[in-house]
């Protein structure tokens, strides 16, 4: 059965200390570890740059990475990123808080819908949903433009459909269309929340059920699209007057990539992340866990809802297939495309995990999934600790571990053993607290355990403290095939040549600038961007991190037919090797 609105909307007080003990839950789990790491590649360090720029130069228009433009992206997540540093004063939990506040107002927004559209617990059930699946969870952790994108288009539906389905509600709509606008310049894909009028024009067409009349003209409807432009014109109109007041090529190169390139013809013609069609289909079933098991049993009762023409389960439902659809199409694809829709799919979820936890073989499909979970964490832990795993043991050196490795598998055996725990202690009868404990303490342990632990390594922080070491106090330091995280985390002001140009170009003009003050200025360098100029010999090694080597050498190793910043274009590997991550 579903759960149906028992009268008003307000809420008791019960049924508020439910929601607000569920927002402090969301905001440890998620919150776990911030401020105990500095980002980690491969998207993390390149925000985080972008926004440093922007705090230190004023410029927040225009973004660059270093010293070039960075048009990959629109500025609003990087934006927010600077924001939360000039309230915060700390990178380390500025660049993570973004993602940590769209994450909980997500839950907020669907919890809020579920209520107003069933009830409170209904509510309560698609806001647990929704935190439990390892997807969502594991972005929100993470520096990236995915869950304020996420964020934006739950917004904008939840805008809609309080019109649509509970209205009218002519500023919920307004508010809706403004926040998809507010998508768009976080990352274009946020116009895909506008999708939503398909399904509601053919359920209006059809005289679908639960849809209500509406009064307003069509003044009131075009009132959407304006609020949609004008939130993307907060941005667009600005940054265009910038450019075209500036005359610069370099910026006119700007405007039209970021409006382009990186839009219709990333769409049209992918060049990176390529995917076969069913690509979506493995996120859904493995990555939404345990959502996914509860999918088994909903199916049927959706195709139920949709047979009595409920416009409740039909738009929602016709959104997530549409979004799932378009990212379908193109060849490169990301688990994290349709990230989106996770939240609608748990609401619709949501009216019937009362009745599926009372039902015997989801509460052993539970059990199962914590049960396997101690296998793997377990099997996994205690092999690589042994060094009976190859591959673990390939991993420590690749990544630069060292002794953090064995820490890592630790962590691995402390999950396994709370899994195992849980399914012992609360077994079958109670195993939805049991997969629950066991999730909690895996992104405790990620947040609190695993950030500190492997931060020096995987962010680089070690390596260019040691660059700093070996420089020395007054040493200057330029930059050659640098990572952003290099840049980013340098412990003085440093030297670059530019990150997308050609790595000869790049040494090149580093070494004429070492031979101008030979004495005191030293290059950090990617092992595979020295032949064949420098003497291996000559050159002092810093560290290993990010799968790279890297070394710093002063003027003397510099070969005599290099001198001069004479370096020959096939010196190193080609630019788009030189870039890869």
């Amino acid at each position: 059965m579903i759960a149906e609105i028992p009268g008003p909307h307000a809420r008791t007080p019960r049924e508020r200390r439910e929601f607000w003990l569920f927002m402090l839950v969301a905001l440890i789990v998620l919150g776990a570890g911030i401020g105990l790491r500095d980002p980690w590649p491969a998207d993390e360090p390149r925000f985080a740059l972008v926004a440093r720029h922007m705090v230190e130069s004023g410029e927040w228009l225009i973004t660059h990475r270093g010293s070039e433009l960075y048009s990959d992206k629109p500025p609003m997540f990087m934006a927010m990123q600077a924001a939360s540093y000039k309230l915060s004063g700390n990178w380390r939990i500025a660049f993570l808080l973004p993602s940590l506040l769209a994450a909980l107002g997500t839950l907020f927004l669907i919890y809020d819908f579920g209520r107003r559209q069933w009830n409170h617990r209904v509510g309560l059930w698609a806001g647990v949903a929704v935190l439990t699946t390892f997807q969502f969870a594991y972005q929100s952790k993470r520096a990236q433009i995915d869950p304020l994108v996420t964020f934006f288009i739950t917004l904008a539906n939840y805008g809609l459909l309080r019109h649509f389905l509970l209205g009218p509600d002519w500023r919920a709509y307004w508010i809706g269309c403004f926040a998809a606008g507010l998508g768009v310049i976080s990352k274009g894909v946020g116009v895909l929340a506008l999708l939503m009028f398909l399904p509601y024009l053919f359920a209006r067409w059809r005289k679908w059920e639960n849809l209500p009349r509406f009064e307003g003209g069509v003044f009131a409807w075009l009132g959407g699209a304006l609020a949609f432009l004008a939130a993307v014109a907060l941005w667009i109109v600005p940054m265009v007057i910038t450019v075209r007041g500036s005359g610069s090529a370099e910026y006119a190169a700007y405007l039209q990539d970021i409006l382009f390139r990186q839009t219709a013809a990333r769409y049209t013609d992918s060049w990176d992340h390529h995917q076969p069609a069913w690509y979506f289909l493995g996120v859904i079933v493995f990555g939404w866990l345990p959502l996914t098991i509860a999918l088994v049993g909903v199916l049927p009762r959706w195709v139920e809802r949709i047979r009595a023409r409920d416009a409740r389960f039909l738009l929602p439902l016709a959104w997530v297939v549409l979004i799932i659809l378009f990212f379908s199409f193109p060849s490169g694809k990301r688990d994290v495309y349709i990230l989106p829709a996770l939240p609608w799919v748990a609401l619709l979820t949501a009216p019937y995990l009362d009745d599926l936890v009372q039902r015997a073989w989801f509460r052993w499909l539970l059990f199962a999934l914590t049960a396997a979970l101690a296998l793997v964490f377990l099997g996994a832990g205690i092999g690589a600790w042994n060094g009976m795993i190859p591959r673990a043991n390939d991993l420590v050196v690749e990544r630069g571990l060292g002794d953090a490795g064995t820490g890592l598998w630790i962590f691995l055996v402390a999950v396994g053993a709370v899994a195992a725990f849980s399914a012992v202690l609360f077994r079958v009868r109670r195993s939805v607290i049991g997969i629950g404990v066991t999730i909690a303490a895996m992104w405790l342990g990620w947040g609190f355990w695993i950030y500190p632990l492997l931060n020096d390594s995987t962010s680089a922080a070690q390596v260019m403290r040691r660059a700093g070491e070996i420089a020395g106090a007054d040493g200057e330091i330029a930059l050659v095939g640098w990572k952003e995280q290099n840049l980013l985390l340098a412990d003085r002001k440093v030297t670059e040549f530019g990150f997308r140009k050609p790595r000869p170009r790049q040494l090149a003009e580093a070494i004429r600038w070492q031979e101008e003050s030979p004495a005191g200025r030293w290059i950090f360098i990617l092992d595979k961007a020295m032949a064949p100029c420098i003497d291996p010999a000559r050159a002092r090694v810093v560290g290993h991190a990010n799968r790279r080597e890297w070394l710093m050498f002063r003027a003397d190793a510099v070969m005599p037919a290099c001198r001069g910043g004479v370096v020959p274009d096939e010196a190193v590997e080609s630019n788009d090797e030189a870039n890869a991550e």
